[in-house]
């Protein structure tokens, strides 16, 4: 049962902060929750606010533990990796929950000793706040309650989306992964166009962020296309018109594209260098 899942992370960095946010207390208890991290203020910030148990190091509790979430930075997995092989019990065989971005799951079941049970996994920063999205592919190895359980884990902080094909979680790194950052930068250019045309840095703020925010929900609860929305708010000849001619001019599309394709081609990269 979920409410008895005992979760183990290795690392305690702000996305696992944000994960046991969504689950201490609602999929399983704080006490069921472990963290390692070599940093005490983080540590003794999850234990004050979730009840978590924690450790600077790999230790006992990695046993008993029914899944164990790696959310270390990717050049930190090979040792993380070498740190969690004494303590991990292949007749348990509990899943492995990877949400590094590069590191493939074929690596790191072979730093594991060829271990069989891993899910590879890609979050997004607003799970923060419970709405992130997710990308996951499971290995071979992982049973349909494993895959249950990664889906409840993630689930806890936003909606999840199964791949079948691990080359896919490069481009959700580069769309959704890496997504939230084009999203500030353009709030940013917003803010900044805001300025030069006179109205105050809270105005500006306040308006980029009320139109983000409630076009990415109009987006959301249409059935129609980005494409049909966008053409609703712009007449020929008219302000918006004016906008996004200059903007194709100035090749702004092609740039975004542009650029998350190069993020896709880093994630791959990431897995090369990082695999070794």
């Amino acid at each position: 049962m979920m409410a008895e899942l005992k979760i183990a992370f290795v690392g305690g960095g702000n996305m696992a902060a944000a994960l046991i946010a969504g689950l201490a207390g609602k999929l399983t208890a704080g006490a069921n929750i472990h963290v390692i991290d070599p940093h005490a203020p983080a540590l003794e910030k999850l234990q004050a606010q979730f009840g978590v148990t924690t450790a600077s190091a790999a230790d006992e509790a990695l046993r008993v533990a029914d899944v164990i979430v790696l959310a270390v930075k990717p050049q930190s997995m090979g040792e993380a990796a070498a740190q969690l092989l004494p303590f991990l019990d292949v007749a348990k065989a509990p899943l492995v929950l990877t949400i590094a971005a590069g590191i493939r799951s074929g690596d790191l079941a072979r730093w594991l000793g060829d271990y069989p049970a891993i899910v590879r996994a890609m979050p997004n920063t607003p799970a923060l706040i419970g709405m992130g999205i997710t990308g996951m592919v499971a290995s071979g190895g992982v049973s349909t309650a494993q895959r249950a359980q990664a889906d409840a884990i993630l689930g806890a902080v936003g909606t999840t989306v199964w791949l079948d094909d691990e080359q896919k979680i490069d481009p959700v790194t580069a769309i959704s992964g890496s997504g939230p950052a084009y999203v500030f930068y353009f709030i940013e250019a917003m803010q900044e166009a805001a300025r030069e045309l006179g109205l105050t840095a809270e105005q500006g703020t306040q308006l980029a962020i009320a139109t983000f925010t409630g076009a990415a929900q109009l987006a959301a609860n249409s059935s129609e296309p980005a494409s049909v929305l966008r053409e609703r708010v712009t007449s020929r000849g008219g302000t918006t018109y004016a906008a996004l001619t200059s903007m194709e001019e100035s090749g702004v599309k092609a740039a975004i594209i542009k650029g998350i394709k190069a993020a896709a081609a880093r994630g791959r990269e990431l897995g090369d260098e990082l695999g070794k």
